[in-house]
């Protein structure tokens, strides 16, 4: 089997080339061998059994008259279904298409890349199944509609042992998790919020011990006021953080107690309670907020001027700086570091420090469908932070290095545990399980994953692509430079 590798793309661009300029280059490259490799496969993840078909009558078994008895169990017994299917290992990745990455608004069939990609990961890295279901949240007037989200979750969340919902715009990303939380029997996680927020909170956690610095004494910045920031911030002040000396900023300036604009919008009621905790100085522009300040977490739109370098350059001694939008981040970290930045993450892998929610979703929803849990509630979610930090810092932790890769795949059975465990202690477990167990059966499930894609390779199940695609590529961007 030919082995096709990225990993020494920067070789091939001119040294000469700013930081910026291979950034940008780099992201042409991936969006544009992004759209043929995917022409080529035909998209990700495909369907396959994974019981044995040994004669002819073994149909009988898997499909009637057998299959009639686990049919009358499961209806005298609902639970059942988590054993006798696939549904105790399979989570229903659900988007409208309204928040697609970077790109806005892309329509409900325009969500499938992202949402296909979020069901291979969490096979690759979590060892679960998953379905990209795309639905057309659009009422009459032709705008989305959270009540058709909610329902058709609530329609389909039988067959699942949990939601991953994701890419959902404002406000209907609020109302939509809030409702399903509280009116779901299963786990429902909104990834582009609590999922950023967990990996922040992790990074976070390790940034701040390498500068010497105390969470509760930290003057931190949320540059961005949208899903990912407003569960920041909640987990964060879990953390142990001083809400007070958080000050957050949406589109139109800094969040407090007199934005009436926010008070007055039924919308936007998570922004106008952070209205309350933060802010206790009522701080009102950018360079009050980033003097002396310890960490700037932006989620904000993308860059790379969106954070500026001279407001870098007011925060505190070894200042922390997340810059998570994709694909470009609100400053560049050559840019913060010449600012005076001591730690930067971005949202990309091209850079040290990624902040990617997925180094927290295939580990998290692994140990709530691990010990069949009816919610994710958020303290579930800084358990697992706080076990990639863990990780973290059991390999080494460096300024250039305050996470664990995505191909650690210890990193997501350690969470798998930790959350079944945080599960079972706040009485959503269905089943108890020891955290040995859960960490020994999220390590085999993801072995296995990893295993049966490497073999559907090494057969020709899964092609091998031609380098020329890659060659062709790379010197379509090259010329375009």
């Amino acid at each position: 089997m030919q082995e096709i590798k990225l990993n020494n793309l920067e070789e091939f661009l001119p040294q000469s080339l700013p930081q910026e300029s291979r950034a940008k280059a780099k992201t042409l490259f991936y969006k544009s061998l992004a759209l043929k490799m995917h022409r080529f496969y035909g998209g990700k993840t495909a369907v396959m059994p994974k019981a044995g078909i040994f004669d002819i009558n073994w149909f009988n078994v898997w499909y009637t008259p057998g299959v009639s008895a686990v049919s009358t169990a499961v209806r005298d017994d609902n639970d059942l279904s988590f054993a006798l299917s696939n549904r105790g290992n399979t989570v229903a990745v659900i988007s409208d298409g309204t928040r697609v990455l970077g790109d806005g608004n892309c329509t409900p069939a325009g969500g499938l890349g992202v949402m296909e990609g979020k069901a291979m990961l969490m096979k690759y890295l979590g060892g679960v199944d998953a379905h990209a279901l795309c639905i057309n949240s659009r009422g009459k007037d032709g705008q989305p509609s959270a009540d058709k989200i909610i329902d058709f979750v609530k329609m389909c969340a039988p067959s699942y042992g949990a939601i991953n919902l994701e890419d959902i715009s404002q406000p209907n990303c609020y109302k939509v998790l809030d409702t399903l939380r509280r009116e779901c029997d299963i786990p429902v996680w909104h990834d582009d919020a609590q999922g950023t927020a967990c990996v922040c909170a992790a990074g976070l956690i390790n940034a701040l011990e390498l500068a010497g610095k105390k969470i509760e004494n930290a003057k931190i910045i949320l540059y961005g006021a949208g899903a990912a920031n407003t569960a920041t911030a909640k987990f964060l002040i879990k953390l142990g953080a001083d809400g007070g000396r958080i000050t957050m900023f949406d589109n139109i300036g800094a969040l407090r107690r007199g934005r009436d604009d926010i008070k007055n919008n039924p919308d936007f009621y998570r922004q106008w309670e952070l209205c309350q905790i933060t802010n206790r100085d009522n701080i009102i522009t950018e360079e009050q907020a980033f003097a002396d300040a310890d960490v700037v977490i932006a989620a904000s739109k993308p860059g790379p001027d969106t954070v500026k370098p001279q407001w870098i350059g007011m925060m505190a001694p070894k200042a922390i700086v997340f810059a998570c939008a994709n694909p470009v981040p609100e400053i560049y970290p050559d840019s913060a570091k010449r600012a005076g930045a001591f730690i930067v993450a971005t949202g990309r892998g091209d850079f040290p420090n990624q902040v990617n929610n997925s180094l927290c979703f295939p580990g998290i929803l692994k140990g709530v469908l691990l010990c069949r849990a009816k919610a994710i509630t958020d303290d579930m979610a800084v358990v697992a932070a706080k076990a990639i930090a863990k990780r973290a810092r059991d390999i080494g932790i460096t300024p250039d290095n305050i996470l664990p890769l995505m191909t650690d795949g210890e990193v997501y059975a350690a969470q798998a545990a930790a959350v079944a465990q945080a599960a079972q202690r706040e009485g959503l477990a269905r089943v108890n399980i020891s955290y040995e167990e859960a960490y020994q059966k999220a390590k085999k499930d993801i072995a296995a994953s990893r295993s049966l894609a490497s073999l559907l390779e090494e057969k020709g199940f899964i092609k091998t692509p031609p380098a020329s695609l890659i060659e062709e590529t790379l010197e379509e961007v090259l010329k375009n430079l």
